[in-house]
């Protein structure tokens, strides 16, 4: 687990810096013979598990699986949302549901019957996002706050301000994730993202994408997306495979920076987007351990890894990505740690992502290290929310 290498990493540094405070070398003075020593004895420090990895440890391949993946359905029954939530393999609970157009009912009390047949278990309760940028994307009808294109041309202050009180909204739903922080870069005002960006140019970019995220902390969890950034790459990922040839000294100068920013503001989810960066690697960010190592090492990022739309990599056209299973799978593997499944999904959709899954596992095509590692990801932001409340709760 990426967070438990830092704890063990801090262990260590801990010893040697005990070890590095003994003299070496140096001869002890005699002892008065009318006294007595006794030799002070440094205990060894108490061992601390993480609880996420224990939890992990104590599910199936099936149930860990099943816990990695994000899925969708539409309707409001609370009968048939909790039977979706419990469809994963052998019953096991998939361990996010993202609210579209056909969850949302009139108003946020209406709304909030829904978040709650969707949590089978108020101890854990699952990741339930919303796609709430305001403006041109907003699912709540009630939701008149400024969006990207607004915020763009207004104070900076203005822009936390809003996403305090639409992580509010939000949080009044019952859900606890917002998809809602485009840290795109535009190359332009025709590009197809350019009315959701929260900036023109990197600079600008990047200084609102940190006030939306201090807006949003404590509230809902915050979520950048579409990484590596939309705006080098022309097109619209809805239809296609957007591509740039963009360098990587490029990207690092320019589209890197609103990302950098909104880690280092404390986002907790990073989004994948199905772009291609071919001067970095040929396949989609979505689906490229390059990518992923870049995001983890490069820019320090250690909250919860997740894809865009994995129908939208289906419809993009390219036979190589038309089985959703098949790209959930290299998905995970490239370091994913959730894979989220809107466009085209049935009620069968999430769970045949989480069986084929769990089945490349079994069959070696998938290390079952690698799931483990998401699931604990996963598990320590489920964690989280179980410990954490806000007015609206």
């Amino acid at each position: 687990m990426r967070r438990a290498l830092l704890g063990t990493a801090a262990a260590a540094l801990a010893l040697a810096l005990l070890a590095g405070c003994a003299p070496a070398n140096r001869v002890a003075s005699p002892a008065p013979t009318t006294a007595r020593t006794t030799p002070t004895q440094i205990p060894d420090p108490t061992p601390t598990t993480d609880p996420a990895i224990v939890a992990v440890e104590r599910m199936s391949v099936a149930e860990q699986a099943a816990s990695v993946v994000m899925g969708h359905v539409g309707g409001t029954d609370p009968a048939a949302l909790r039977a979706y939530m419990a469809s994963g393999p052998g019953g096991a609970p998939l361990g996010g549901f993202i609210l579209m157009g056909a969850n949302i009912p009139d108003d946020a009390v209406q709304l909030r019957a829904v978040t709650a047949a969707l949590t089978l278990d108020s101890a854990l309760p699952p990741l339930i996002a919303i796609d709430q940028e305001g403006g041109v994307v907003s699912r709540l009808s009630w939701d008149h706050l400024p969006g990207g294109r607004a915020l763009q041309a207004d104070d900076v202050g203005r822009t936390r301000e809003v996403f305090a009180q639409r992580a509010q909204l939000v949080a009044d739903t019952g859900a606890n994730v917002n998809f809602g922080i485009v840290a795109d870069v535009p190359l332009g005002p025709a590009s197809f993202i350019s009315s959701r960006a929260l900036g023109t140019d990197p600079e600008s970019a990047a200084t609102r994408v940190t006030a939306a995220v201090k807006g949003e902390q404590g509230v809902v969890l915050s979520t950048l997306k579409h990484f590596p950034g939309h705006g080098a790459a022309p097109g619209d990922s809805h239809h296609s495979i957007p591509t740039t040839a963009e360098t990587p000294e490029q990207w690092r100068a320019a589209d890197a920076k609103p990302f950098v920013a909104g880690i280092d503001a404390g986002a907790e989810l990073l989004m994948f987007g199905h772009l291609a960066y071919t001067a970095v690697d040929a396949v989609p960010a979505s689906l490229s351990a390059r990518w992923h190592a870049i995001a983890r090492d490069e820019l320090g990022f250690d909250g919860v890894m997740i894809t865009d739309d994995l129908g939208m990599l289906s419809a993009s056209g390219v036979a190589d990505y038309r089985d959703p299973v098949a790209n959930a799978v290299t998905a995970i593997a490239a370091g994913n740690d959730m894979v989220l499944m809107v466009a085209g999904s049935t009620a069968t959709t999430a769970p045949e992502l989480a069986a084929g899954i769990a089945q490349a596992v079994q069959n070696g095509r998938l290390p079952a290290e690698r799931l483990q590692d998401a699931a604990e990801q996963v598990m320590a932001l489920r964690m989280q929310l179980a410990g954490t409340s806000t007015p609206s709760q």
